[in-house]
């Protein structure tokens, strides 16, 4: 679809604003944006009348579709929680698009989400980076694999532990992923000596995701609360040499000079929710806007369902009300986590070359009173307050 959304305040967030401004998708991609931006003939044209228009925000770390509301059990396939090391599952194929939480996610302006496996083993899966809006998964894919979650505290000990086997404790959590990874290693050497000698090699799905983080491919996302399993979190990456992002990262302020310094982002929250164990104690909104001034990575979480996925921006508000700069937290929504996934070459700002999710506020989205009006993915029009998801393809779908 051709399109054109003029006369909005456009906030690239990469870049300056821009006053009476016109953003120019063609087919699904952004073309031009910019104040002078010439209308070509036979493009739709949708005048924001001054409202504020931005890229689709990005929920970095997510259970949309895998973990569905109002559905209980039947909807619950986060957590395999049967193998302490589950490299080989994959949340793509888990996802259900009929959820109701991808209606949420437009309605609160985002349009991509990471969808990952739970927390309830040590090494949890495959993650994957969607659109929020599409009849199927694969069509709805932006790119998958995008890392692997991996699990450290009191998740994975209380699940196995309650079961009376390994991993029960936290060093047997840190026994698993090492002992996982050092036989990934042998297994990449083992593969280069049979593909050099032209032998025949028995593949392992579990191994072949771990070569792929050992070798610098996917990065890995560690769930983590506390300071000291955040160390534990840095020690292993420095073991092993992978890539490594913090998630939650509750406690991960106390650590911010050491994160800062090695580079480790973090993807921060949910922060609407009480401190519910021990590992949440120092849960606090003032925690994102230290680890920003501390020139750490940011990226801030719903963690959805544990706080509805459109509450991402308010999340993101009130830790500005905490101390937060308003621009850094605009972009720990669109470009940090976009650029922490992997994904910045689709989504997470207003740029040529760019994906085409735009959507339309009435005012600035940290204004709580600000609602999104118009919802574009990839330039098609799919949402729009009051009316709701606007397609009629996928309203069809889900009668």
């Amino acid at each position: 679809m051709n399109l054109a959304i003029t006369h909005g305040h456009v906030v690239p967030v990469d870049g300056d604003s821009i006053d009476d401004g016109t953003v120019l998708i063609r087919d699904g991609k952004i073309v031009a944006v910019g104040r002078e931006v010439e209308v070509p003939a036979g493009f739709t044209v949708v005048d924001a009348q001054g409202g504020w228009v931005l890229p689709g925000f990005v929920e970095a770390h997510g259970h949309l579709g895998v973990h569905e509301e109002a559905e209980g059990w039947a909807g619950h396939d986060t957590n395999e929680m049967t193998d302490p090391n589950g490299a080989r599952l994959r949340a793509l194929d888990a996802i259900n698009p009929a959820e109701l939480g991808f209606a949420d996610a437009l309605s609160g302006g985002v349009t991509t989400a990471v969808i990952k496996p739970g927390s309830a083993n040590p090494i949890g899966g495959q993650t994957v980076a969607i659109k929020t809006w599409g009849r199927t998964v694969d069509e709805m894919l932006i790119r998958e694999p995008v890392s692997v979650k991996s699990a450290l505290g009191e998740n994975p000990k209380r699940v196995y532990g309650d079961q009376k086997k390994l991993p029960s404790t936290r060093q047997g959590v840190a026994a698993v992923i090492r002992e996982a990874f050092m036989k990934a290693q042998d297994y990449r050497a083992k593969r280069a000596a049979a593909e050099e000698e032209g032998k025949p090699f028995d593949r392992d799905a579990t191994s072949e995701v771990l070569v792929r983080v050992l070798d610098g491919e996917l990065p890995w996302c560690q769930h983590t609360h506390r300071a000291d399993d955040i160390a534990t979190a840095l020690r292993l990456a420095d073991e092993f040499g992978y890539r490594l992002v913090i998630n939650h990262g509750t406690e991960g302020h106390l650590l911010a000079d050491l994160l800062a310094e090695r580079g480790v982002p973090v993807i921060i929250g949910p922060l609407f929710t009480s401190r519910s164990k021990v590992e949440l104690r120092q849960r606090s909104l003032r925690n994102p806007g230290i680890l920003a001034r501390a020139g750490v990575e940011l990226a801030i979480t719903t963690d959805h369902p544990v706080v509805p996925i459109h509450f991402l921006v308010h999340q993101a508000t009130l830790a500005v009300k905490e101390g937060l700069d308003a621009a850094e937290a605009l972009r720990s929504i669109t470009v940090h986590p976009a650029r922490i996934m992997g994904i910045d070459d689709r989504v997470g700002a207003l740029r040529p070359g760019l994906d085409g999710d735009v959507v339309i506020w009435s005012g600035d989205p940290l204004d709580v009173m600000s609602r999104a009006l118009r919802v574009f993915v990839s330039g098609r029009a799919v949402y729009s307050y009051p009316e709701g998801v606007v397609d009629p393809f996928y309203n069809e779908f889900r009668k």
